[in-house]
């Protein structure tokens, strides 16, 4: 059975709140689970202790039994410093897409030209 550390999301309309639970990973997000682990409240400020709750032995203990936590529970166990910071690169982030790139080489041809354009004229005129 393939076991996932993840969060199951509660609340109403645009007001999240959500269990950090143990579950098969085929069961729904919502769904049954195995173990409820703790809770994340995202609309608490950042530095807030109650923000995110965990029970900290019980998510050692399911990380032993081979459960994978999800990206977001990732982090808060390395903010936590229960598991070691993953080095993550995306490398591709920054750069823009192929139709900005082609608008920014148009855009740079057209100034290279009204350059050249003004030196030009300078020269004709001597």
């Amino acid at each position: 059975m393939a076991m996932k550390i993840r969060l199951a999301r509660g609340g109403s309309k645009k007001r999240p709140f959500y269990s950090i639970v143990a579950s098969d990973s085929r069961m729904p997000r919502d769904g049954r689970f195995i173990e409820k682990l703790g809770t994340y409240n995202p609309l608490l400020p950042k530095d807030s202790e109650e923000r995110v709750k965990m029970n900290m032995e019980r998510v050692k203990y399911w990380l032993e039994q081979g459960a994978q936590p999800t990206d977001r529970i990732q982090r808060f166990l390395e903010a936590s410093g229960e598991v070691e910071k993953k080095t993550r690169a995306n490398m591709k982030k920054a750069v823009p897409g192929k139709k900005a790139q082609e608008r920014a080489e148009e855009k740079a041809a057209k100034a290279a030209e009204a350059a050249e354009a003004p030196a030009e004229e300078a020269a004709a005129e001597e």
